[in-house]
């Protein structure tokens, strides 16, 4: 059967995009390896219990953002709960600080923690422009501009709030620190940093202004818990596209692209399959071993990352019993003296709700922790019990858990991503932000200038479930913007 479009990956970016297209009455088929949807925006069970693949926390639905643009687009309904308060983080001083959502709730709690000396207008000015960002990022769907035609969308949908954005994109965070002088203030420093590290995978001297004030803000914005895990994000987006005539075929992994007369011929490890079109939704480096056309191929090379400039993962699962109910479910740890093996300064915690029963059962509580691995090629993890161990104890110490209470526990290094995902160098969070790659030097969704897009988080703008599925909603505005 020939397909209109054929999307390679289910990710939340290629999810977006067969949803969209679908809407627009195009037969589409997703083509995915594993046995589940999503990709790291997903749950797997094991043992009983339903574990994260990846992403552990949901924003996107305020005003100006995709996934609200996405539910409304679609009519989709999620089983999503809102969280009262985002997140707490172990500061390495003992401290525990607050991340509220109400804006001056959260400045009264960056003053106690980090005082007063300009934490006010940081986060007012901060909070300004991940508004402007999201509100630009829909009106502005042809970009990064790669054709005459993104050229002439762009000034079409070009607004005079969107002009107070581009001097942010030649600032690093780092310099908006030194502006608001800030930068003495080593706490508040080593706290950004660590925050930086969870959504746009680098540091202060690295991320521009733009990517920057964005993660730094995400927590001001509703975040969600999905009740029975992230695989019910994605189950109601599978729905509607078999509810619309198409399909996901799953233990389909792609081997190659063929381009043909008309359109391509995918060659995947359950059959072949011909499309008019196809949507990578995975990582560039993986994409680029599917083309065997060497213009292609070196027009790709160009905008790939080596392990080097990456992050892998290092994840564990944990079930704990007779666990007082969390208050907060998702949590920062800062680690001073650095992990072993991995050398990171912090990790990260998330609980399942206490009313969730779809995830374990009454009186026991899914924990799922994850720590960056810088350079996962080189960062190869011989022995992982140190590295839990470290973790647990850092964990009983801040009164997160109780080790004698655990009844379940695994842990993966980047080598299981590679097996479970497939994902080059086990690459975890899509591609950092460096203040080297301006915006509009980001790949752009088109692979070739001919039917072939990309979305996921190694193309723009790409950072956690809410970039994925912005790139996927770009992806289809430049396929129907080229094409339909």
């Amino acid at each position: 059967m020939k397909y209109d479009v054929i999307l390679i990956g289910s990710g939340f970016g290629a999810l977006t995009a067969a949803a969209l297209l679908v809407k627009q009455g195009l037969q589409v088929c997703v083509l995915e390896q594993a046995k589940y949807p999503g990709g790291c925006s997903s749950s797997f069970k094991r043992k009983g219990y339903w574990f994260e693949t990846g992403a552990t926390t949901l924003v996107g639905l305020d005003e100006h953002m995709p996934l609200r643009y996405l539910l409304e687009e679609t009519g989709i309904q999620l089983p999503l709960r809102k969280l009262e308060t985002p997140m707490q983080v172990h500061l390495q001083d003992g401290q525990l600080l607050t991340r509220y959502t109400q804006l001056d709730a959260w400045i009264q709690e960056a003053e106690r923690v980090f005082g007063k000396e300009n934490q006010r207008p940081f986060w007012v000015h901060c909070y300004k422009i991940s508004r402007e960002v999201w509100r630009t990022s829909l009106e502005q769907r042809s970009f990064p501009i790669s054709n005459f035609q993104d050229l002439l969308q762009s000034v079409r949908h070009a607004r005079l709030h969107q002009l107070q954005l581009v001097p942010g994109a030649f600032r690093t965070m780092r310099d908006v620190l030194k502006k608001y002088g800030l930068l003495e203030n080593r706490l508040f420093v080593d706290f950004v940093n660590e925050q930086l590290l969870i959504t746009a995978q680098n540091h202060l001297e690295e991320v521009n202004e733009l990517f920057g004030a964005t993660a730094l803000c995400y927590t001001l914005y509703g975040n969600y818990y999905v009740e029975g895990g992230l695989i019910n994000l994605v189950r109601p987006i599978e729905a509607y596209l078999r509810e619309h005539g198409s399909t996901i075929r799953y233990r389909h992994s792609v081997k190659e692209v063929i381009p043909t007369g008309g359109g391509y011929e995918v060659l995947s490890s359950g059959g072949t399959y011909q499309s008019r079109f196809i949507i990578s939704g995975i990582p560039l480096n993986d994409t680029l071993n599917m083309f065997q056309d060497d213009q292609v191929r070196a027009r790709l090379q160009r905008y790939t990352f080596p392990s080097e400039l990456l992050n892998g993962a290092f994840t564990m699962g944990l079930v704990v019993r007779d666990l007082p109910p969390p208050q907060v479910l998702h949590h920062q740890v800062h680690v001073p003296e650095g992990l072993p093996s991995t050398g990171s300064k912090s990790f990260f915690v998330s609980f399942s709700h206490p009313d969730d029963h779809l995830r374990a059962p009454k009186g026991e509580t899914v924990v799922a922790i994850s720590t960056h691995v810088p350079d996962p090629v080189q960062s190869y993890i011989a022995d992982k019990q140190p590295l839990e161990e470290a973790i647990l104890e850092v964990m009983e110490r801040r009164g997160l858990l109780c080790k004698e209470k655990i009844v379940y526990r695994d842990s993966a290094t980047p080598g299981a991503w590679i097996f479970w995902t497939q994902r080059a160098y086990g690459m975890v969070g899509g591609y950092p932000q460096y203040c080297h790659v301006k915006p509009w030097q980001m790949k752009d969704a088109r692979l070739d200038h001919k039917g072939a897009y990309i979305c996921g988080d190694t193309v723009y703008p790409g950072q956690g479930i809410v970039g994925t599925c912005l790139s996927g909603i770009i992806a289809v505005q430049k396929l129907m913007q080229d094409h339909l």
